[in-house]
């Protein structure tokens, strides 16, 4: 769409009075009116033929039908209206017909909140003459609570009592009273919270590590000591530890006709498109961009390092996946091992790039039975370059992170928030910082780079975060914040490098450690700049974890021709980088004997186990009750010391079989270490050492998404 069309997103919404002739659409909606709290200044008239609509538009009511007519409604402003629902009732929406593309409508926003299209009500003109201007209704019965945050254009029609709404400021921490998660953190009712300052570069705070909750369950994945949400006290020393980098980088290099897209740039690089292990297929799967805005490939691998090109039906003679009409630029890929409908197994969300006649800000959402044959786009709401999606399987919410800028005076790159149950409704969404105005049914503002993240000695930059990919990891959400330190310039490629963050509330993030997790070389070889995660973050194999990575060698002689073919963006590849499992962080002891003791946890499971790096020293542990006394047998002196390097060991204590006398109690473990490193700690449900957590990308040992009981 051209910077010269205009695109019209509107909606009205009527909460419909008794004496309606309205019928429910469907089953246990009643006719009742729903009391009404409005955030906003507003006006009350009556819903006739000529009344002005809104407080800062002249637009007029065309048409009335029988049903609606001489309702009272609400004239607000037609840039966002907000209100909640004081007593539950009947809403009822309209909102443009989606079968016009220009039209903007939100019938798949509405669908994604839970609305129904009433099809016995014929469609009507709002106002003016045009077709786009006529509209569909949709109902929902509302409970007392429910908040809507609407932006273009809201008109509220047929209330019960309508008051003024304060929104209060958020609780503390400690008091909230929303959804209970998996680790027994408690959200603010309001969610995601509204309440991150945009216009600064002090650090965020992570509420739940100031208020961790007074017991943690713990059957959910091996639990990390990535920071301090599970340690109660402890004297071992924390280490942060770095990806290394395969010696026989790059595992995939432009090499085909498209790849080397010798017009352009040459580039074989997944981008977000992510790497995956596929336990149907039992094989690695690449979705890659071959040639820079080019095409949308796939790859195959055995043992991840060696790839394949398949030659594919979808695009005959070729390993193309994506309609050529469709341009990528930022994407990413994602299975949906939840989904019922198998047509709908892997997900896509792409935006196409600026300045090549098929921009448009909108991003594009499609899904597909095999990752090859893909449906018909939907667009979302407006997005800006190098914007992604993941899944949260702890939350079941499929997460939109949004690339976007915040306002002058301090301009910099950041990323806004949106989540939704079903990946292909209610993708619609306002832009952010419009007109210096944080639009309500916008993403929110949600995470950036800050003071502590140090300017490069060289380039002295104040850092960015240019993209954020993340995915469930074990017991956490393990994010990818790609730094932007340098923009580059004369064929020469950007400076971004990969740090680690961690969220156990999927939104707030810990980044206890700001050097780079995996630099770039900033020397004349493959990735010597321009470093990019891929979708799906890290594969399991055996004992490690393999980061795929892009990165851009860049070719100054490309200096000053046009972006699309400028050196920067030349000469890109993918390699893979490797950790220890669990990896990120360990916490260690020296020859001297040192502990930690972890909050009161309680588990399900029966056997314990740890990730330990101690040959040739000495890990034994303890467990206490809540006030801290040890529970016999589960003594230090009963535990059979372990002297080991291994990412599954198993605890045992003399006297005990396993723990299943401690099921669902509140316990302490003590771990008394020398000479070691400790990793993370789980308690399975057998002695196979499944921890029931998320394994990011997979792995040829893992069936599914979670490390089961096998």
């Amino acid at each position: 769409m051209s910077k010269f069309q205009i695109v019209r997103i509107w909606l009205l919404l009527l909460c419909v009075a008794p004496s309606g002739a309205f019928r429910a659409a469907e089953p246990g909606i009643t006719g009742d009116p729903a009391d009404i709290e409005v955030m906003n200044a507003y006006e009350i008239d009556q819903f006739e033929p000529g009344v002005r609509l809104f407080l800062d538009r002249p637009h007029t009511l065309k048409e009335v039908p029988r049903r609606l007519s001489g309702k009272k409604f609400i004239r607000g402003s037609i840039e966002c209206l907000s209100f909640r629902c004081a007593k539950p009732g009947t809403v009822t929406v309209l909102t443009a017909e989606p079968d016009n593309p220009h039209a903007g409508s939100l019938a798949s926003t509405l669908e994604g909140y839970g609305f129904t299209w009433d099809k016995e009500q014929k469609t009507f003109q709002l106002f003016g003459t045009s077709a786009i201007d006529r509209v569909r209704v949709y109902r929902k019965q509302v409970e007392k609570g429910d908040e809507f945050r609407l932006g273009k254009w809201a008109l509220l029609v047929g209330p019960g009592n309508v008051t003024s709404w304060v929104p209060q400021p958020p609780k503390p921490w400690n008091e909230n009273d929303g959804e209970l998660l998996y680790n027994g953190i408690r959200l603010p009712r309001e969610w995601p919270p509204r309440s991150i300052a945009a216009r600064t570069l002090e650090p965020i705070d992570v509420p739940y590590l100031d208020h961790p909750p007074k017991v943690i369950p713990i059957d959910l994945g091996r639990q990390l000591f990535v920071d301090d949400f599970l340690i109660e006290t402890t004297d071992l020393k924390r280490s942060f530890h770095k990806a290394k980098k395969y010696e026989g980088n790059p595992v995939l290099s432009p090499e085909t006709e498209m790849e080397l897209n010798r017009s352009r740039n040459a580039v074989a690089c997944p981008k977000s498109g992510g790497v995956w292990w596929d336990p149907g297929q039992k094989l690695f799967r690449m979705w890659y961009e071959a040639g820079w805005l080019n095409a949308i490939c796939t790859a195959t691998s055995r043992d991840g390092i060696h790839w394949d090109r398949p030659k594919l039906d979808a695009f005959p003679g070729s390993n193309r996946v994506l309609d050529p009409t469709i341009m990528p630029d930022s994407w990413a890929v994602f299975p949906d091992y939840e989904d019922k409908d198998p047509q709908a197994r892997w997900k896509m969300f792409l935006h196409g790039p600026d300045g090549m006649g098929l921009s448009r800000s909108e991003g594009l959402l499609m899904v597909s039975p095999d990752g090859i044959r893909w449906t018909k786009p939907v667009e979302s709401g407006p997005t800006g370059d190098r914007s992604t999606m993941f899944y949260n399987p702890f939350r079941k919410k499929w997460v939109f992170s949004i690339r976007w800028s915040t306002p002058a005076p301090e301009t910099y790159r950041s990323r806004h928030y949106w989540e939704r149950d079903d990946f292909l409704k209610g993708p619609k969404w306002d832009a952010p910082f419009v007109g210096n105005v944080d639009k309500p049914n916008a993403p929110v503002f949600w995470a950036r780079a800050d003071r502590l993240d140090p300017p490069d000695p060289k380039f002295k930059v104040q850092p960015q975060l240019y993209n954020l990919d993340a995915v469930a990891y074990e017991s956490i959400m393990l994010g990818i914040f790609e730094i932007f330190r340098n923009p580059g310039g004369g064929g020469l490629p950007k400076i971004t490098e990969l740090n680690l963050a961690y969220s156990r509330d999927g939104f707030h993030w810990s980044r206890p450690d700001r050097e780079a997790f995996i630099p770039a070389s900033r020397s004349d070889v493959w990735d010597r700049g321009y470093v990019q995660s891929v979708g799906g973050v890290c594969v399991i194999q055996d004992d490690q974890l393999w980061f795929y990575y892009t990165g851009f060698q860049g070719n100054p002689a490309k200096a000053k021709n046009h972006w699309t073919e400028n050196g920067e963006y030349d000469r890109g590849s993918t390699g893979v980088a490797f950790l220890r499992r669990d990896g990120f962080v360990s916490m260690d002891a020296d020859d001297k004997r040192g502990s930690l003791t972890t909050r009161p946890v309680t588990f399900t499971g029966r056997q314990l186990f740890v990730n330990i790096e101690a040959p040739s020293g000495e890990l034994r542990v303890e467990v206490l009750d809540e006030s801290g006394n040890v529970i016999a047998p589960f003594t230090k002196e009963n535990c059979v010391p372990v002297s080991i390097d291994k990412t599954r060991q198993m605890i045992s204590w003399n006297g005990a079989e396993d723990l299943s006398a401690l099921t669902g109690k509140p316990v302490k473990f003590r771990f008394h270490l020398s000479n070691g490193k400790l990793f993370s700690f789980w308690v399975s449900p057998d002695k196979s050492g499944a921890s029931n957590g998320y394994v990011a990308a997979g792995g040829p040992e893992f069936s599914g998404h979670r490390d089961s009981p096998r």
